[in-house]
């Protein structure tokens, strides 16, 4: 019998009757993100800055040229530069869809990540209470203000992927992940260097986020999830409402809980809810009641 199912994505049974593409075109999806955000970090290191006829360093043109305005590039700068560590993020979904690709168990991956993320919280809850281990931290240039005396975004980060990939199967959680990574550094770069621009809108709990970033993140999450469900019908719906939840997670930070946390898992959710919502001609999944 001929097989009319897309080419791009072998369809399989995951778990709890949920389907999805499989681990080969998931890591496809997740190696060509790395790809594309190394090269645009080269772009931007290689560019950042002119030299002028003196030899000094002058207003960074690829920004300019990028129509960040001058008043702008020192916050996009400092906030592009930050954000580029946050993109070591993508080695969660790439380590997990290669430990798939080459024969581990779903269950094994969880328990390696529970693994690690005990051990992380463990070493955080030591910096924030011996002072030796605090002195000597390894990241202590990057923390923010308020992580000096908190966990840092890392060990949500960390929480966070893990909770998703244990409630989630595989193609959910790296989506869900990504959307973290990808959306939310795609919402603090847009939103510092074009905020107020197109709408003098503030939103947030506090008012400091800007419906540009808001719209730049949704747009992401979008894609990626478009991107991920390439074969499967109907995926628009599961990922509208993914990327809408993701957003608003990010914009309002529900239970004031930190959004490492809260956008991999009410992303994870709400795609898995979406896809229950519909019904796939091509597989067993069947509507909410």
């Amino acid at each position: 019998m001929h097989n009319s199912s897309p080419p791009l994505v072998d369809m399989v049974l995951l778990q709890d009757d949920w389907i999805g593409p499989d681990a080969t075109y998931l890591l496809s999806v997740v190696v060509a993100l790395i790809t594309a955000g190394v090269t645009v970090v080269a772009r931007y290191k290689r560019g950042k800055y002119t030299t002028n006829a003196n030899g000094k360093k002058t207003t960074p043109s690829l920004l300019r040229s990028w129509g960040i305005k001058i008043k702008n590039i020192k916050r996009a700068m400092i906030e592009i530069e930050r954000k580029t560590f946050h993109m070591c993020g993508l080695l969660v979904p790439l380590t997990h869809m290669i430990l798939l690709r080459y024969g581990y168990t779903n269950a094994f991956c969880i328990k390696l990540c529970w693994s690690i993320t005990l051990f992380g919280w463990i070493i955080d809850l030591a910096r924030l209470q011996i002072p030796f281990v605090a002195r000597h931290w390894p990241m202590r240039s990057i923390l923010r203000d308020h992580e000096k005396t908190q966990l840092t975004g890392g060990a949500f980060f960390s929480l966070g992927c893990t909770l998703s990939i244990s409630l989630s199967p595989p193609s959910v959680a790296m989506t869900s992940i990504l959307f973290l990574v990808c959306g939310d550094m795609s919402a603090a770069i847009i939103g510092v260097s074009f905020g107020g621009e197109v709408a003098h809108v503030k939103l947030g709990r506090a008012g400091k986020k800007s419906l540009e970033g808001s719209v730049a993140m949704f747009i992401v999450c979008f894609c990626i999830s478009m991107i991920t469900f390439a074969a499967i019908p109907i995926r628009e719906y599961a990922s509208f409402l993914a990327a809408l939840v993701a957003t608003v997670t990010e914009l309002y930070e529900p239970f004031g809980l930190n959004d490492n946390l809260t956008i991999p898992v009410f992303s994870a959710l709400a795609l898995q809810f979406g896809f229950l919502r519909v019904r796939c001609p091509t597989c067993s999944c069947t509507p909410l009641r």
